[in-house]
């Protein structure tokens, strides 16, 4: 009788024992998720036009610089703000024109090319940096005097770094889109700049003449917008088919009321 309880006992240990090792088997792996839609470079367009203030250009505003000498020996001629850049026909500089929607399920890697932001003369340059996330920003001292870099974003990580003449680069980066973190010094209270981080390459600042090239765009409808620091945005809806180049595309903005 106890050799049968001892069997039985045996029989189901082992039963127990391989259902155990059978657990402890390694699963199968997961299949890796989709890196997303990569655009065909054959059937690529783009959209190209220009950004114009609608209304009377703001008058110049006077940066002072008298109370720092490092700065104001820099410049031999007055030295207004840059917020506002209007040309002799309305043409507005430094505003970002961006593709808002229409790209979705597509998949864009960050450039590991660094975009330069110099302290120069006492002010940012350029005005505005548009980059992609992840996108090394590299900030130089070019001035004889110390500055501090300070971003202050909504939407990513906020830093303050001081940067005395002839130092060493500094290099950051910002893992979420946004559209735009306002810079500030907090040495010279005049510099003041933006940084907008996107997700996607279809991005550009307006030059001087205001005008703006979106290349290598899929075919698609897609809301297109237009960015100003103070001015505001606009935005509009553009259709291209397979390698069409839309072109005039016009934006206006109105000044601050």
């Amino acid at each position: 009788m106890k050799s049968r309880v001892l069997c039985a006992s045996l029989a189901l240990l082992l039963v127990f024992g391989v259902a155990g090792c059978s657990k402890e088997e390694k699963p199968a792996e997961t299949p890796a998720a989709s890196a997303g839609k990569t655009v065909d470079v054959a059937t690529a367009g783009g959209i190209s036009g220009s950004v114009k203030l609608d209304g009377p250009a703001p008058k110049p505003v006077r940066i002072k610089m008298d109370a720092e000498p490092n700065c104001a020996k820099l410049h031999t001629t007055p030295v207004n703000s840059d917020e506002v850049t209007v040309g002799a026909k309305g043409e507005l500089a430094d505003v970002i024109v961006y593709v808002k929607d229409g790209l979705e399920g597509y998949s864009f890697p960050s450039p590991k090319e660094p975009v330069e932001l110099d302290q120069k003369g006492c002010l940012y340059t350029p005005h505005v940096t548009a980059v992609m996330v992840n996108q090394p920003i590299d900030v130089v001292n070019s001035d004889p005097t110390t500055h501090n870099i300070h971003p202050v974003p909504s939407n990513n990580r906020e830093w303050n770094k001081s940067q005395p003449p002839n130092s060493a680069k500094i290099t950051e980066a910002f893992a979420r889109e946004e559209i735009a973190i306002p810079v500030k010094c907090n040495v010279h209270p005049w510099m003041k700049s933006y940084i907008a981080v996107f997700k996607t390459p279809y991005f550009k600042v307006t030059s001087k003449d205001g005008t703006f090239h979106i290349s290598n765009l899929p075919p698609g409808t897609y809301t297109l917008v237009a960015w100003h620091g103070l001015l505001g945005t606009a935005e509009q809806k553009v259709t291209i088919g397979a390698k069409e180049e839309k072109k005039d595309v016009a934006f206006s903005l109105k000044p601050a009321s």
